[in-house]
């Protein structure tokens, strides 16, 4: 089955370390191979690197390099939080306040000069970007749906399926997921997914098999996605 994708996604996961900006930059590069402009976003990132007096994040750049147009990294990473910590403690600690207003107009940015924008949040689903702003907040403003990740792993039928039914509690639209190959020791790992595939609301896009160092080109050619 084929997933139908708007202009634009928001990527979420089961979990934090389930394969979210690999799966992201699968996707830009999956479109991009449709002769699209595709540009990523990762709007709020904590654990960046001070890299030439700018703080970086390795997921960040990850979409950045994945990107055609390549667009300004403030854009694609308005909020650069430097300790690796749940957003809202990192933000807490950077003397941050993380609001929505920046986070449009950068995504407004990245909209203007490309066909799609691929949106990586943060965590799973319920991760807070901010003590009174949630991911679901941040998909409602930008009129998005969303893309689940599944991490393979034990315990992913229960995350996937707690994720699909949060999301759609949240007033928001489950487009589509991912599977990805993230425990290669996974017992049973084909009937945990044919069981996703049966229960899922929502059509699977692709699964991305396990690699110890994935390439998000080669992956793309996994990724089953039509288009709007």
């Amino acid at each position: 089955m084929h997933a139908t994708l708007p202009a634009g996604i928001y990527v979420t996961g089961t979990d934090t370390g389930v394969g979210k900006t690999l799966a992201s930059a699968s996707l830009l590069h999956a479109l991009r191979a449709r002769g699209l402009r595709a540009v990523g976003m990762k709007p709020v990132a904590s654990g960046c690197e001070r890299i030439d007096d700018a703080l970086r994040n390795e997921d960040a750049v990850a979409l950045w390099q994945a990107s055609d147009p390549r667009p300004a990294y403030e854009d694609i990473n308005p909020f650069a939080l430097p300790n690796p910590l749940a957003p809202e403690l990192a933000a807490r600690d950077a003397g941050i306040d993380v609001t929505l207003a920046p986070m449009l107009a950068a995504h407004a940015r990245l909209r203007a000069q490309s066909d799609i924008v691929v949106v990586e949040g943060v965590g799973g689903w319920m991760a807070p970007l901010a003590t009174s702003l949630m991911q679901a907040d941040l998909v409602r403003a930008l009129d998005l749906p969303v893309v689940m990740v599944v991490g393979l792993r034990l315990g992913c039928l229960n995350h996937a399926y707690l994720t699909a039914r949060a999301i759609e509690a949240d007033g928001a639209r489950l487009a589509g997921w991912i599977a990805t190959g993230i425990d290669p020791g996974m017992a049973r790992a084909d009937d945990n997914f044919a069981l996703l595939n049966e229960r899922l609301p929502a059509p699977c896009i692709g699964r991305l098999p396990y690699d110890p160092q994935p390439d998000p080109e080669r992956m793309a050619k996994h990724l089953r996605i039509a288009l709007d």
